[in-house]
């Protein structure tokens, strides 16, 4: 078991990080945590030596190039291949956080058991303070609402219970082998995290979504990266109001992948693939072309429903949630 973190200028934030990784379990004796420091031009390397010693894990850290412009993907891309040398090619579990991050005290118990379930789990990521920023807490709100209706149309059994919209890398856990297999996170300026889980679905593993896996990150407004929380955050400050993907176009691929995902198993029947093809708007061939290069039907659906033609204009959040409530009573009205 490896925590993998990346770390850019974060010497006020590290020491935190490292007391709630100290307190995550009573039997410490097989946690091994990997600092990989992004072009620091802090003290975080002379605070790391210093505390180095006196922590109950072991802690590897080791340095990127000087001058690096910030690359969220390739600073965890590096984080992970530090893990992935401690397991010395062998199968084990990689959890990745960011330094200004704190995992609740039962984040590897959790963790641990929700990937006995699936291959890669995301888990829920709290914000400090968040009252600061009530805009960002209604949009968090509305994707979870969100993910919870595309679970009700399309289910899976390996999806938590309580589950959540969040995929960010400050809260993931992946089994090294399917982490070596989708060719691990990208090294993208931000969103390598959205990127592995796509890369993963798409590649037939496993994406559960599980709230009882739970970190905390900061509010700050001077992140990083750009393109990540921090930039969103100042963005609403300044009375920047977000504009949201009609939920209608995401029912739509939501709903056609499950047909996909049903349709998998009798690919070979010509009725099932004309079916499917009308549905998606693409030819009977191709959708047996797609699916013989397909392990499962995991990959099948998430690689051949493409885009929804419908619904593709961008609406306000005040729209996007009443459409939602719409659908959601729609499908309760189905049910009953």
């Amino acid at each position: 078991m490896v925590i993998c973190v990346p770390a850019r200028n974060e010497e006020a934030m590290l020491p935190g990080l490292l007391a709630a990784i100290a307190a995550l379990f009573a039997d410490r004796d097989g946690l091994d945590v990997c600092l990989f420091l992004d072009d620091c031009r802090d003290g975080s390397a002379d605070l790391l030596d210093a505390l180095a010693p006196a922590l109950p894990f072991r802690l590897t850290v080791a340095r990127g190039g000087r001058d690096a412009a910030p690359n969220a993907g390739a600073a965890r891309r590096a984080a992970l291949a530090m893990g992935l040398e401690r397991l010395a090619g062998g199968e084990g579990l990689l959890f990745t956080t960011d330094a200004d991050s704190q995992p609740r005290r039962d984040w590897l118990m959790a963790g641990s058991k929700a990937l006995r379930e699936a291959e890669v789990v995301a888990g829920r990521i709290t914000r400090a303070h968040a009252s600061d920023a009530p805009q960002q807490c209604r949009i968090e709100h509305y994707y979870d609402r969100l993910h919870r209706y595309r679970r009700v149309l399309d289910p899976v059994p390996w999806e938590a219970r309580e589950t959540h919209h969040f995929g960010g890398g400050a809260n993931m856990a992946v089994w090294a082998s399917a982490y070596r297999a989708v060719g691990g996170f990208m090294p993208l300026p931000s969103g390598e995290d959205a990127r592995l889980l796509d890369d993963a679905g798409r590649g037939g593993l496993r994406v559960r979504r599980d709230a009882a896996m739970v970190v905390e990150t900061s509010s700050r407004r001077e992140g990083r990266v750009a393109g990540g929380l921090a930039g969103l955050l100042r963005a609403m400050d300044h009375g920047e109001l977000p504009r949201m993907a009609d939920p209608r176009g995401a029912a739509w691929q939501w709903r056609a992948q499950a047909a996909a995902r049903h349709g998998f198993g009798m690919i070979d029947r010509v009725d099932v693939r004309v079916g499917l093809g009308e549905r998606l708007g693409i030819t009977a061939d191709h959708i047996l072309g797609v699916a013989r290069d397909c392990p499962n039907a995991e990959a099948f659906a998430m690689r051949v429903v493409p885009a929804s033609p419908v619904h593709a204009r961008m609406v306000s959040l005040s729209e996007a949630e009443d459409i939602l409530t719409e659908l959601e009573s729609q499908r309760c009205e189905i049910a009953a």
